[in-house]
């Protein structure tokens, strides 16, 4: 049987090569005054970027633009929206990776109200009660990993000895249109092909066994594995059918985005938020390159305290799934889908830690504020020195 579970809000969804082209008319369902959340170059310097200014005043529709250029700060967000809040705002468009929807969606939920970003982050400051109203929020990602055009999160971050890295969150803030074209994709960099790919793959992974898991995730996620399977490499590897691949990958990291925010996610993602606060590691980097030593963890954890657990099968599952082959038991899959994961973690040139200024002498605070609401999700609970060991195997 079935046991209950719930789907929260979702975007609608727009996907499909070409799609770009959908935008003005998205945008002149909510007014003629937009705001452009963009990154620093690589959209304003492609043909998109004029074709969209032709395209918005054709349309009659007015803009204004704020650019991201790392991933977002307190800050940067607060500041948007002291310059922008006395324009008549209508609705907010991103168009970039992760770190530019996460700004976005941030100043989205924040043009109406006014209030500074660090009242609502969760764990950071009064952590006041978010109630709206937010501006419609479309997002347009050029990018495939995070999947944050899916999701209620914008993540910041404040980096430093004493940083974070924190989601304001809130069903609000959930993009009122997903706006896929896998055609953005194609003036990636393979690094970031690289680091946004096992990003997703890692989101679909710890969903796939997250304790909070459901029949509905579960088919999403095998759906976003196998597209992963086939898209990853024939995009970064270039050739004839690259545009199929990224068109996948679009898809995998969409599903990825829809996946964590029903389930949560693992310990990769609870790894993710003090490396990524206190060192200059960006989000993608550190999924590629602890999945396969968080995958061995847990599955060792698993195997040793709770063998009969329903992820012990799903890993199997998954092995099965990136493979695209059955193996004949779950000792077998278990071994080949670690294979697979140390296998693309050099083949994508995946940097280890110490690249980083990451020392063993880091650990324990690492390790000390990994335990946010990801780690929680885990399929079991891991004590310090199994989470000091994903981090030894990548140093």
């Amino acid at each position: 049987m079935f046991q209950p579970f719930s789907i929260a809000r979702l975007p609608r969804i727009e996907f499909g090569a070409g799609s770009i082209s959908k935008l003005p008319g998205l945008i002149a369902q909510y007014g003629k005054q937009v705001l452009l959340v963009i990154g620093q170059r690589s959209f304003v310097e492609s043909s998109n970027w004029p074709a969209l200014l032709a395209a918005l005043e054709k349309a009659g529709i007015a803009w204004e633009q704020a650019r991201v250029g790392d991933e977002p700060s307190p800050q940067l967000v607060d500041d948007a929206v002291r310059q922008f809040r006395a324009s008549d705002i209508q609705v907010v468009v991103g168009i970039g990776g992760g770190s530019v929807l996460d700004a976005a969606k941030a100043i989205a939920g924040l043009l109406p109200v006014g209030d500074s970003v660090m009242d609502y982050l969760e764990g950071v400051g009064p952590e006041k009660p978010y109630h709206g109203p937010a501006k419609p929020f479309i997002a347009a990602p050029t990018t495939a990993g995070t999947g944050s055009e899916a999701t209620k999160n914008a993540v910041l971050s404040a980096r430093g000895p004493n940083g974070f890295k924190k989601s304001f969150r809130h069903d609000l803030l959930v993009p009122e249109y997903a706006l896929l074209d896998p055609d953005l994709l194609a003036t990636c960099p393979k690094p970031q092909i690289a680091a946004n790919a096992m990003d997703a793959l890692t989101q679909l992974l710890e969903s796939y066994v997250s304790i909070k898991a459901n029949p509905f995730t579960d088919a999403l996620a095998e759906s976003g594995l196998k597209a992963v399977r086939e898209g990853l490499f024939a995009w970064y590897d270039g050739g004839a059918h690259a545009a199929a691949g990224r068109a996948r990958m679009a898809y995998a990291a969409l599903l990825s985005g829809v996946c964590l925010a029903q389930t949560g996610l693992g310990s990769v993602h609870g790894l993710a938020s003090p490396l990524g606060a206190f060192f200059p590691i960006p989000h993608g980097v550190v999924c590629g390159t602890l999945v396969g030593a968080a995958t061995r963890v847990n599955l060792n954890a698993l195997r040793e305290r709770e063998p009969e657990h329903p992820s012990w099968r799903k890993y199997a599952r998954a092995g099965d799934i990136l493979h695209g082959r059955h193996f004949p038991n779950a000792e077998e899959a278990h071994a080949a889908l670690l294979a697979l994961l140390d296998d693309w973690t050099e083949r994508l040139a995946l940097p280890r830690l110490r690249a980083y200024h990451i020392r063993e002498s880091d650990f324990a605070h690492i390790v000390a504020n990994s335990r946010g609401g990801s780690m929680k999700t885990n399929p079991l609970v891991l004590d310090d020195g199994e989470i000091t060991e994903v981090l030894r195997q990548r140093l």
